[in-house]
């Protein structure tokens, strides 16, 4: 595994080829556990990033946070807010509490 310089602002990244995280994939995930995130590289690009979750919420968040059908709502809710179909506040919370009282 090696090392590479840091870069704005982000301290020497761990980067390994996938050949050798297939071949030692236990030893990666406790390095990993352990150190941080890991760059894994096909011929020398990055294709993944190995990240041990800090509990079952960050996990989550990690998930969500690449998921395309998040992305696409509020990629969609951006473009309603920027064309002013948005909702003031407080009717937001009027229609959220008015959705939970019919689903109850």
């Amino acid at each position: 595994m090696s090392k590479k310089g840091s870069r704005r602002g982000v301290e020497l990244m761990k980067i390994a080829p996938v050949a050798d995280v297939k071949s030692r994939l236990s030893a990666y995930i406790a390095q990993c556990e352990a150190e941080g995130p890991i760059v894994i590289t096909r011929n020398g690009k990055a294709v993944v990033v190995l990240i041990a979750p800090e509990d079952n919420e960050d996990l989550e968040r990690i998930i969500v946070s690449r998921s395309p059908r998040l992305r696409a709502v509020l990629a969609k809710s951006r473009r309603s807010l920027k064309a002013g179909k948005g909702l003031p506040h407080d009717a937001f919370w009027r229609a959220v509490r008015a959705r939970r009282g019919k689903a109850k």
